[in-house]
């Protein structure tokens, strides 16, 4: 098979584009519309392409979005006092009964500081005190994070948010890192990878949320030796052939087995691979030709190869994944964190 260019200006305009209106089919999506943002910003930084937008139009748009606490002391109230994700979640709905309405979510908050990040905003300037005793209040007793004060379902997804934002705070009073180190240990599957909560099937988003997690905990080391030596915590061994047997004949990524290969996969379980120092055992070559049949002629990535309507979400991951390949034109990647390492 003959060699695939990879179409960066493609990629531009349809990020430019993602970033300035989103098009009408996303607006069932409107409460994510900061992880949408997250997509958007991430590609253009990527790309190197970040003097397309306004940075600091949209540094005030991502702040607008916090949750403060109205007196002193509220932080210890039960409520979540990090980001709302979208305007309509901000505000209180007419049959709920909540007088201190609060729409704040996890997946959120890491959206908003990842973006903040991204356009160099020093993140000192965040009220992160309430946001961090309140974000400690979520975590459960097993080391598992509900998403929002109101409760909802506790899986690997919020544990990776909190140990992200704790990350991206530099400070780690917002959870008990050994509880939440019990709680990813006890999701891994016989099988070697994660399911998103015990006892669950294997599956590549939990595997990373698992892994990126323990490692921004500082649980997990970036050399391979290093962690296959150690006993102590997940069984490295296993994780490490079940991530190598996601990688599939078409040189593609599948999440779980069984399963055809999807371009987000190559971000989520090669970035496993990438965070435990194993990535130069996969075949670059069959990668990266797999997600450049992903590339729709319309800029951005599809889910599968030859699909021509690119979405978002793959097309920020198809990126981050040939990122990790080192490809020519994109950025460099701080994985365990999914931003740009010049964001650090």
């Amino acid at each position: 098979m003959g060699k695939r260019d990879f179409a960066r200006a493609h990629h531009v305009a349809f990020f430019d584009a993602m970033a300035t209106e989103l098009p009408d089919d996303y607006a069932t999506q409107e409460v994510n519309h900061l992880t949408l943002g997250y997509f958007a910003v991430g590609g253009l930084s990527l790309l190197r392409e970040l003097d397309r937008v306004n940075t600091e139009e949209i540094t005030k748009w991502v702040l607008s979005f916090q949750v403060h606490p109205e007196a002193h002391g509220d932080e210890y109230n039960g409520l979540f006092y990090g980001f709302c994700g979208s305007r309509s979640t901000q505000f209180p709905l007419p049959d709920v009964k909540d007088p201190c309405h609060n729409g704040s979510h996890l997946a959120s908050t890491y959206s908003a500081l990842a973006i903040l990040k991204i356009l160099g905003y020093d993140l000192a300037s965040i009220d992160s005190k309430a946001l961090l005793l309140s974000m400690k209040k979520l975590q459960r007793p097993d080391g598992s994070f509900m998403p929002t004060h109101i409760g909802a379902e506790t899986d690997l997804r919020f544990v990776y948010c909190a140990a992200a934002i704790c990350s991206m705070l530099d400070d780690w009073a917002g959870m008990d890192k050994l509880k939440a180190k019990e709680y990813i240990l006890s999701c891994q599957s016989y099988d070697g990878g994660f399911g998103m909560v015990p006892g669950s099937e294997s599956h590549g988003g939990g595997t990373f949320c698992a892994v990126a997690a323990l490692h921004l905990m500082g649980f997990v080391q970036v050399d391979l030796a290093s962690n296959l030596q150690d006993s102590a915590s997940i069984d490295m061994h296993m994780l490490l052939e079940w991530c190598l047997q996601r990688q599939v004949t078409d040189g593609g990524f599948q999440g779980r087995r069984n399963k055809p290969s999807d371009t987000c996969y190559a971000f989520w379980v090669g970035g496993v691979l990438k965070i435990i120092g194993a990535y130069h055992l996969i075949d670059h070559c069959a990668l990266r030709d797999f997600l450049l049949t992903c590339q729709s002629p319309y800029g951005g990535f599809t889910k599968f190869p030859h699909n021509r309507i690119p979405d978002i979400y793959h097309s920020y991951y198809g990126l981050a994944a040939l990122s990790l390949l080192e490809e020519e034109g994109v950025e460099p990647l701080c994985v365990e964190l999914g931003i740009l390492s010049a964001a650090l």
